[in-house]
């Protein structure tokens, strides 16, 4: 068995998309090697509804796969393809937009106005990149968990993790994508994949990771008796970790457990060419791309 390092740690930045929607960019739009075939993750967390009640609103895919992940609060979908849905909290949509597809995304918060959630972007290979779009909608009850003897507890979205494999198949990077809660105090190993790219995100509590500082040791600026001061945030909210080659990932949970999800997948290993929800291989099939979309031959058939 061997460990994985951590790479680098950085922490999810503050954005605008859709039409306005809050939210903290954890990667994505830069360089895609370390991350391949993964491009992008979005966490959409917000009490405040004026922060992401207008959502959205229609816009094309290509080339990848989008997986929205929801904990709190619901997500309606629809799309030019005639499908309509509602993402309720625990659910996970896997859309493989393939040769094109035009949708939308609402949020709606919970009781409380809360909202919460994940959005991962992966690649498709250039095999795929013009297969039907299909839509995998998959309810929390179905999405199985584990407790191991230790009180860890994980979910599994997609991949096989201790015997049992996530509901979500047919996926073209044979990824992992789990999440992962651990009790405060424990020190855990999860196998992982030894082809696969690997990361985790933090979005709650705290953890250190084998061969690294904390991976929350981020400055913030907070108040302290009427004063901004630079301190260290040792939350673990919102930290990105990526991990070098290995079969397993350790971490030893802080005072108050950690969690976070712990996504792995075997890189495409081949050309990005990207603009904005388009990815393709090279700049003259993201250009046809552009063209169809002005006059309408975006959308090739039905899923």
């Amino acid at each position: 068995m061997s460990f994985r390092a951590v790479t680098s740690q950085s922490r999810a930045q503050p954005t605008i998309e859709g039409a306005g929607v809050h939210l903290h960019r954890v990667f994505g739009f830069g360089d895609t090697s370390a991350s391949d075939p993964f491009l992008l993750l979005d966490d959409f967390r917000n009490d405040d509804p004026a922060a992401y009640a207008r959502g959205f609103p229609w816009h094309p895919h290509r080339g990848i796969e989008t997986i929205t992940y929801v904990l709190d609060g619901t997500v309606e979908h629809s799309d030019s393809l005639g499908n309509r849905g509602l993402l309720g909290a625990g659910s996970v949509q896997w859309m493989t937009a393939g040769s094109g597809i035009l949708h939308q995304e609402m949020p709606r918060g919970s009781s409380t106005g809360r909202m919460h959630g994940f959005q991962l972007w992966a690649n498709l290979p250039s095999s795929l990149k013009m297969t039907a779009p299909r839509y995998q909608d998959i309810t929390g009850g179905d999405i199985p968990e584990i407790t191991d003897d230790d009180g860890t507890q994980v979910r599994i979205i997609t991949g096989k993790f201790w015997g049992k494999r996530g509901p979500v198949d047919g996926i073209a990077a044979e990824p992992l994508y789990l999440d992962v809660t651990v009790p405060a105090g424990l020190r855990k190993t999860l196998p992982v994949d030894t082809r696969a790219n690997a990361f985790a995100y933090v979005f709650a509590g705290a953890g250190d990771f084998r061969d690294a500082a904390a991976p929350v040791g981020v400055r913030v600026e907070k108040e302290f008796q009427g004063r901004e001061l630079a301190v260290r945030d040792m939350s673990g909210n919102r930290t990105l970790v990526r991990f070098g080659g290995g079969d397993e990932v350790t971490v030893q949970a802080g005072p108050e457990g950690v969690r976070f999800l712990l996504v792995a997948g075997r890189p495409l290993k081949e050309p990005v060419a990207w603009h904005g929800p388009i990815v393709m291989n090279t700049r003259a099939e993201l250009e046809t791309a552009m063209r169809e979309l002005r006059d309408g031959s975006f959308i090739k058939g039905t899923a």
